[in-house]
This record gives structure tokens, sequence and C-alpha cells, in this order.
């Protein structure tokens, strides 16, 4: 097998050298610090009068469309991007070639009513929150659990997950030779798999999981 059919496959294999059930750990003062900081960031709305979100927004347009200049903040040019509006409402970190990679559908065999970009990232960001357990305290799910710890060893630990995931997505989509209306099927299919990512045993970096190697493939 080739393509994302076949790195799937290698990544399930993988998958069965998990981490042992275990008993709830105390996370050090450090990793409670940037769990909080994260699940801050979390709760904050994006504020079209904030300078930082609105060159968010024109870095993200930049990312998208380096050679089309955007008109303004709110303009119907956003949804060339897959926003439903002419008013985006988050931003997000990218790496900049998967970004366009992701954005333009470049690359296998593709549906002809493909996702929408912008709408299917938003549901990838509710679906690592509630998988991690990022709205309580503190996670008591076993990849919440895991996750803090890779947080504690890279502040940006959430932003590489997005992007992993998002990656992963993707590749699923394409090996389900999936359409618009399997989208959930796919997303539930994609938590299914960074769970199992998250309780592997030499994951000690949020690099070393699997997932972040599409992110250069």
């Amino acid at each position: 097998m080739v393509g994302p059919r076949a790195w799937l496959a290698g990544l399930f294999n993988r998958s069965a050298n998990k981490r042992p059930e275990k008993s709830l750990e105390n996370f050090t003062p450090f990793q409670e610090k940037r769990l909080k900081k994260l699940q801050e960031r979390l709760q904050t709305p994006f504020d079209e009068t904030r300078p930082d979100h609105q060159e968010a927004l024109r870095s993200l347009w930049d990312a998208a469309f380096p050679d089309v200049a955007l008109t303004g903040l709110i303009s119907e040019q956003w949804k060339e991007m897959g926003w439903q509006g002419a008013n985006p409402s988050t931003d997000f970190r990218t790496y900049p070639v998967s970004f366009r990679r992701l954005l333009f559908k470049q690359g296998g065999e593709r549906a002809t009513w493909e996702y929408p970009f912008a709408v299917a990232g938003i549901n990838v960001s509710f679906m690592l929150i509630q998988m991690l357990d990022l709205q309580s305290e503190k996670p008591k799910s076993l990849p919440g659990i895991n996750f803090v710890k890779l947080l504690g060893e890279d502040e940006t630990a959430f932003d590489v997950l997005f992007c992993s995931a998002f990656e992963l997505m993707d590749a699923q989509w394409l090996a389900m030779h999936a359409s618009y209306m399997e989208f959930n099927e796919v997303l539930k299919v994609t938590r299914e798999q960074l769970e199992r990512e998250l309780s592997l045993e030499d994951v000690h970096r949020i690099k070393n999981l699997p997932a972040y190697n599409l992110l250069y493939q």
C-alpha cells in the first residue's frame, strides 16, 4: 500500500504499544501553570478591537493568499477560506506548507463535495478540547493527563497538536474516501487515533506523536 492508507496502517500498528492504564497523577506546579494559561487562552473570545487579534487574522490571510490583498478584516473574501460569513471569529498558528496543502485540498483523490476548511478547523478545536478534558479544572482522562505533561515540555503543544490533528483528519478523510456527510465519522476516527497516540510509551514530547510527521510529508 502507498499513500494515506499505508501511512495510517503504520500508525495503527504502532498504537498497540500503549502505556498501561494508571491512576491519576498530580501535576507539577509548572505543568499546572501552563494548563491554566492554556485554559484561559481557550476561553478568550475573538475581539476585533484588539490589535493582536487583528494582526493574527491578517497573518492568517497572508499565509493562505500571499499574493492577494485583503480588503478588510470584515470582508466577503473570508468565504474563500471556508468561513461561512464575512467576519471570521478565531485565529490559530500554522505550519505554512501544511496549511496551504489543507486549505487548497492539494494531494490525494478528493471528494466532489469537500469539507469547508475553516469550519473543519473549528470542529477539530472542539474535538481536542473535549478529548483532553480541558474544560475541567484538571483533566481526568488519560489523554488529557498525558497531554498536560507534554504541555509542560512545550508551551505550544496545543497548537502543534491542533495542526497535527487537522492533518490526520485530512489523511483519514482521504483513506475513507469520505464525503461531506461523513465528516463526523472521520472526526470520530481521528479522535480515536489521537487518543491511542497519546497513550504510547515513547511519547515524551508533542513532536513524538506519529501524527506530527504528517506536517512534513
